[in-house]
């Protein structure tokens, strides 16, 4: 009687939670009068995702082109609604023009719990303003070039490696060895440690980087749409031990830093003046400009930023440019117009330095061609923050409304980049860029909330190609299916299976 009375009060309770959310939760795109996509209880419109049959950058690609006349579509992530925006005025609208209604990500947040949640990335409101100003001093010209030397010394380093490798392998997956290089940039440019993952491919530091973006799609749907549950329950997002392990190796640089009196020109002497001094000079021998209000940052604030350094530079960087390699082994034509460029450009300056990378505008267009075809970050999250009737709509958007933007689906649109699966470096010619929405293109993001870090990005990429085509010739091998399988059980625009590339030395 008892097993029965269980099962009796089980099936209860789950009609009485379908009822509720179809006839209760489920109802709110409808009560707005906004066209929707039916929901499937309890997980509303992203069943493909969860199971891993679709990555979150192609389940909303596939919205945006189904329905992107609708210009925003209402779905549901669990039993949160979302609207998806699929109008370029208002994209524009959602990341600069009411950027005050829509200026958070809703994305999990815990600073005690969590503390490396606690980075630019992620930080609300009047937090990430305060702390966008500080760091942004970072990332000027001035700084990029100061840690060019890192970028150019780990792709050296790069190549040396490659060439070892071709001597016993037949093929090789590009993707492991970028994540090598990434590594080993970052962890050299944010903490001054030579991770030395090129020659020691089992290091903790690569396993540790590898281990920041290994989520079920399940649990990161719950930390990006639905933060308040796994807050409730105390569940962080970062993995204890991987957290515990880039806190220690922050605490451990900086201890033999300011015990040494040890200066480089690297991201963390940036974070050791703003925990020092509250601000970051703009120059080499300026004076750091300290109000009376400059609050310091603490050492678990700068860990987190660090952090934040590493997620923006190893995962994203190493698949751009592993796309950018996989179309340059196809295009043949393509590979041997940028080799030719290089080339030039070398006997120009005489070397790779920051200024002959600058002058390298074919390479330019051929990395802002591959983040097009392949943005490493798919989607863009935003949340209402303050009450808002959607502008050149009927739509209100109350406060807490989740937003999404497929940067995958814009940057596939027939209609803004004709025939969108051709890889064509042609359209970030000057005149085709001006002739195209302006957000039309967002692989960092658009808006105040730009990644900080672009530059940094396109450089640590353009640094790492240039010394493999100074070296080598690449060439498809078989093993690689043409065109890629997106990895559905990947939060990022990865390539299922990687990309094996046959590597000849010239």
């Amino acid at each position: 009687m008892f097993l029965i009375g269980l099962i009796t009060a089980l099936v209860v309770a789950l009609c009485f939670l379908y009822s509720y959310f179809k006839f209760v939760v489920f109802t709110f795109w409808r009560k707005k009068g906004v066209f929707y996509i039916d929901p499937v209880v309890p997980i509303g419109n992203v069943t493909s995702f969860i199971i891993g049959k679709l990555s979150v950058g192609e389940l909303f690609h596939d919205i945006y082109l189904k329905y992107k006349n609708h210009r925003a579509i209402g779905t549901y992530i669990f039993f949160k609604p979302n609207l998806v925006i699929a109008d370029l005025e208002l994209v524009r609208i959602v990341l600069t023009k009411e950027f005050g209604s829509f200026h958070d990500r809703g994305f999990y947040i815990n600073e005690k719990g969590d503390p490396l949640s606690g980075n630019l990335f992620l930080l609300p409101g009047t937090k990430w303003r305060n702390l966008r100003v500080k760091l942004t001093p970072t990332f000027t010209s001035g700084n990029l070039k100061q840690m060019f030397g890192v970028l150019k010394e780990c792709s050296e380093e790069l190549a040396t490696s490659l060439k070892t490798i071709t001597k016993t392998e037949e093929c090789i997956d590009i993707r492991e060895i970028f994540a090598r290089y990434t590594t080993d940039v970052i962890m050299s440019a944010a903490f001054g440690i030579k991770s030395n993952c090129m020659t020691t491919p089992d290091s903790e530091f690569l396993y540790q980087g590898k281990k920041l973006f290994e989520y079920h799609n399940f649990w990161f749907a719950l930390f990006a749409f639905v933060p308040q549950v796994p807050k409730f329950f105390a569940i962080p997002f970062i993995d204890r031990n991987t957290s515990n392990f880039f806190i220690q190796v922050f605490q451990d640089t900086l201890q033999y830093r300011q015990t040494h009196n040890v200066v480089r020109h690297d991201f963390m002497n940036l974070l050791i003046q703003l925990m020092e001094k509250g601000c970051v000079a703009p120059k080499e021998g300026d004076i750091c400009d300290v109000s009376s209000n400059t609050s310091k940052m603490s050492i678990l604030e700068a860990a987190a930023q660090a952090y934040s350094f590493i997620i923006g530079g190893f995962e994203t960087a190493s698949t751009a440019a592993t796309f950018c390699l996989y179309e340059l082994a196809i295009n043949q034509d393509v590979q041997n117009k940028l080799r030719q460029e290089i080339d030039e450009v070398l006997k120009k300056h005489g070397e790779v330095t920051y200024n002959a990378v600058n002058d390298m505008t074919y390479l330019h267009k051929v990395v802002s061609e591959t983040l097009r075809k392949y943005p490493p970050v798919p989607i863009l999250n935003r949340v209402c923050t303050k009450a808002i009737n959607f502008p050149t709509t009927d739509i209100h958007i109350p406060e807490g409304t989740l937003m999404s933007i497929s940067v995958f689906g814009i940057h596939r649109d027939p209609a803004i980049y004709p025939n969108p699966d051709k890889f064509d470096p042609e359209r970030f010619n000057k005149d085709q860029i001006a002739a195209r929405h302006p957000y039309a293109y967002l692989p960092f993001g658009g808006g105040p909330r730009v990644c900080i870090g672009q530059r940094f990005g396109y450089m640590q990429t353009k640094v790492g190609v240039i010394n493999i085509l100074l070296n080598f010739k690449l060439k498809l091998h078989p093993k690689t299916s043409v065109p890629l399988i997106i990895d559905g059980a990947s939060v990022l625009c990865t390539p299922k299976g990687g990309v094996h590339l046959i590597i000849e030395p010239l």
